[in-house]
């Protein structure tokens, strides 16, 4: 089926560039921890703020996506690349603003934590090392939100895989070979993004060149991209405060309860990457259906989608109830913890289809550049889910933690599913042309 091909020639390279991405964390975890636990601790509070930032500027990618796609659909390629490369302008602007803020304020941010004066230190050395290196990580996300754009899901994996193997390499020659530490796993992937972003710059170069798009941006453009990325920005902040209160909640609990959450959530988002490559898909393919206007080929990748997303998503869920009993002891070796995650991927596996559905129509509204209606409803989404968090939070044990995961497995995703079914049923959505 021509449909299935192409949703898996463009989802199974997006899923290995997802996976590639926190596999850069994870290189920096482990070179750094045989440092020592000052260093590693430092890098964990470090982390949190890098990923923070990037996680609530991922809408340079899921703005510039349908834009470029669109404008490719309705025939207009070098619209299409120009748009593309007003929303990699758009990030140097942002990533410029940050470093220029940020710079002098990670000590500041870092002091927010209350950390140890030896832990403050390398987190505040790695921290302000690191945003050197944040225009890098927003160009590769417009970059790649152009390449998506246009149907290229494979450039992107290429880029993210060298990139992995250069971050690897240089952290280790930085931190081990010069004896810079800390500093030496900093320096290395902010060397790696850039060099990522440079890979990136050539390719959008040539193909301004090829398609006649000029390099210079537009203010029209920029208008465009921040206006839709306004309102992914709000939409993605409402689930990152959802996640948050979810984590807030367990602490209450105790620290085996957060333990037990915190493993989960690890789990869960992995998860997400392989249902996110849907979306993502989703994401490039719809927005060049409605610029082609072809209604019918929108509504056949929007079921076919869903029916891949439920039903990859029942899939994963019969895996991870079938590993309930041996995968929480790959995590921790706490029978306390083992025991609670154990009923926990129990609540989870239950939920994994219902997650493929909200992910996939996720990516097809953002696809849609339905962006506004998105941020409106992830408010929605938080007043019905925090009410549910606060019934359980009186809780405790393993009890209270299935029941937290439950509400967030079921309720907020629940209400995701709600919302955005809703949307999906109906064509308010669907607008056709550039």
């Amino acid at each position: 089926m021509t449909l299935d091909r192409d949703i898996r020639r463009l989802a199974l390279p997006a899923l290995g560039a997802l996976v590639a991405e926190p596999l850069f964390l994870l290189t920096d975890t482990a070179l750094v921890g045989h440092l020592g636990g000052v260093p590693l601790a430092g890098l964990g509070i470090a982390s949190v703020v890098i990923q923070t930032v990037v996680g609530l500027l991922v809408f340079l990618a899921y703005a510039t996506t349908p834009m470029v796609a669109r404008r490719l659909g309705f025939g207009d390629l070098t619209g299409a690349v120009r748009a593309g490369i007003d929303g990699v302008w758009l990030a140097l602007a942002v990533g410029a603003l940050l470093v220029a803020v940020g710079v002098p304020l990670s000590g500041r941010v870092v002091g927010l934590f209350g950390a140890a004066p030896d832990v403050a230190e390398a987190a505040t050395t790695y921290l302000s090392i690191s945003l050197w290196g944040i225009p890098a990580l927003l160009i590769t996300l417009a970059a790649s939100g152009l390449l998506r754009g246009l149907q290229n899901t494979t450039t992107p994996l290429v880029v993210a895989g060298v990139g992995f193997a250069a971050n690897a390499v240089l952290n280790a020659l930085f931190i081990y070979g010069f004896g810079w530490g800390i500093a030496g796993s900093a320096i290395g992937t902010v060397v790696a993004s850039w060099g990522m972003a440079a890979a990136y710059l050539v390719i959008i170069v040539r193909s301004a060149r090829a398609t006649g798009a000029s390099l210079t941006p537009h203010i029209s453009g920029l208008g465009s991209a921040l206006r839709s990325g306004g309102w992914l920005l709000l939409r993605t902040a409402s689930l990152r405060v959802a996640m948050l209160a979810t984590v807030v909640v367990a602490t209450d609990f105790g620290t085996s309860e957060l333990a037990t959450t915190q493993i989960a959530l690890t789990i869960f988002s992995t998860l997400a990457f392989v249902l996110d490559a849907l979306a993502i898909a989703g994401q490039a393919m719809i927005g060049h259906g409605l610029g082609a206007s072809d209604l019918p080929r929108v509504r056949a990748i929007t079921t076919r989608l869903l029916q891949f997303g439920v039903g990859g998503g029942a899939l994963l869920g019969v895996a991870i109830a079938a590993l309930s009993p041996v995968l929480p002891f790959i995590f921790t070796t706490d029978d306390t913890i083992s025991g609670a995650l154990t009923v926990v991927l129990l609540v989870m596996a239950f939920g994994i289809p219902l997650a493929g559905y909200v992910f996939v129509l996720d990516g097809v509204l953002i696809g849609a550049g339905d962006a506004k209606y998105l941020a409106l409803t992830g408010l929605v989404n938080l007043a019905v889910y925090l009410p549910l968090l606060w019934a359980v939070s009186g809780l405790s044990g393993t009890a209270g933690i299935a029941w937290l995961w439950a509400v967030f497995g079921f309720g907020y995703i629940g209400a995701r599913a709600v919302t955005l079914g809703l949307r999906a049923r109906g064509d308010r959505w669907i607008v056709t042309g550039a």
